[in-house]
Parts: structure tokens; sequence; C-alpha cells
């Protein structure tokens, strides 16, 4: 299906710029900053409008990108309960991007709630849509690879709700940011997996000819 196969590469692409734009973020930011104390969005807010929410915007729409691909595969199930997950993390990551977090070591406004549980709603929601994805026929494939990246970013989410909590924050960045990690590396495995999706089902490529010629002979008319 050359859709599916478009809408894998362009959720790839969008991935990548996401992945551009938050590493650029962290380059931008003042240096006092400890990415492994603090969290994306402490970063983020430090640069409000800037290139870590355009991050987030670009990853949601590459989301939305593979949403579509799904859809056109056909009624695969379970489908409905997928889409409204990944809503659901398309919903987290735009309210994350819109509504700021409060600045590091001040008092956490209402805005600041609003981010944090936009931003818990997003990290729960994917893993759950990528263990059923693994279900899906059309993503056998990845199936394995898709069930092992949904336990470890449920692990890493648990190391994160340890840190934020009887841990004192120790180390929050580094498990969000793996946390986050993971979690996008479930949906680059489904956006890889549409971009096959043509030599899966057995289409060959277009520009070969498999046409059969037969040689006419002289005086045979047709």
């Amino acid at each position: 299906m050359p859709g599916t196969r478009n809408t894998g590469v362009l959720a790839l692409g969008g991935i990548a710029v996401a992945a551009l734009l938050t590493v650029i973020g962290h380059l931008e930011v003042n240096d006092d900053l400890n990415p492994w104390a603090l969290t994306v969005s402490d970063f983020a807010v430090s640069d409000r409008g800037g290139v870590i929410d355009v991050a987030m915007v670009v990853l949601a729409l590459a989301t939305v990108s593979l949403l579509y691909g799904l859809r056109r595969t056909g009624p695969a199930q379970p489908g409905r309960a997928v889409e409204l997950l990944l809503g659901a993390w398309v919903s987290g990551l735009l309210v994350a991007a819109l509504v700021p977090t409060n600045e590091p070591g001040t008092a956490m406004t209402t805005a600041a709630y609003v981010h944090r549980y936009a931003s818990v709603v997003a990290f729960l929601a994917l893993p759950a849509a990528g263990w059923l994805l693994a279900r899906r026929p059309d993503l056998a494939p990845a199936a394995r690879t898709l069930r092992a990246l949904v336990v470890l970013s449920l692990a890493l989410a648990a190391a994160m709700i340890w840190s934020a909590y009887p841990g004192d924050r120790l180390l929050i960045g580094l498990a969000e940011r793996l946390l986050i990690l993971t979690e996008v590396a479930v949906l680059a495995t489904v956006a890889l997996t549409q971009t096959r999706a043509d030599r899966a089902a057995g289409v060959p490529p277009a520009h070969v000819d498999h046409g059969v010629v037969v040689p006419r002979k002289r005086g045979v008319t047709a």
C-alpha cells in the first residue's frame, strides 16, 4: 500500500525533526540547567515557545500520520482502543507544548499542574497503545520489539514516579529522557513497519517489468 508507506516515511521524518529540535533546545538553554536533575519541561519553560515546544508539536503530528496509516490498512483489531490511546498521546503532547510548567524551584501553578497531568496521560497512553498495536496482524513483524519497548517504558515510568516522590527527584531528568526515548522508539518501530508494508504484502517494486514477451513466428498471424 503506497499510501501506508508514505505515512510511515512522513512519520519517520517528523520523529527525526522532533529529535533534532529537542537536542538543539538542550544546547541553547542556560548552562546552569542540569539535564540529569531537571526534566525536559524544565528546559522548555526556560525557552518558552522555543524549539522544544515545537518538537512536541511535530511529534504529535508525526503520530497523526501514523494513525492515518493504521486506518488505511483496514479494520485490524484492536482498532478503536488504539485510536483513543494514540489520540490521548497526541492531546497530551499538544497540551504540554501549549501550557507551560513552572520555573525550576518555584511553586506549582494551575498551569503547571495541567502540564504535569497532560504529560502523565501521554506517557501512559502510548505504552498501552503500543501493547495493543503488537496484536495487529499488519504489525506482526514488529510485535516482539513493540512488547519489549512497552515493558521497558513502563519500568522507566515507574523509576520516574519513584524519583518524583520518595526519591527526592534523584536523576529524574535521566529517567524521563530514557522514557521519552523508549516511547518514541515505539512510534518509530510502527513507522518503519509501515514503510515496509508493500514488501511484506508481496507487492513487487513499480520499476520492475514482469511482463512475458512471446516471440511471434514469421508467417503466423495473430
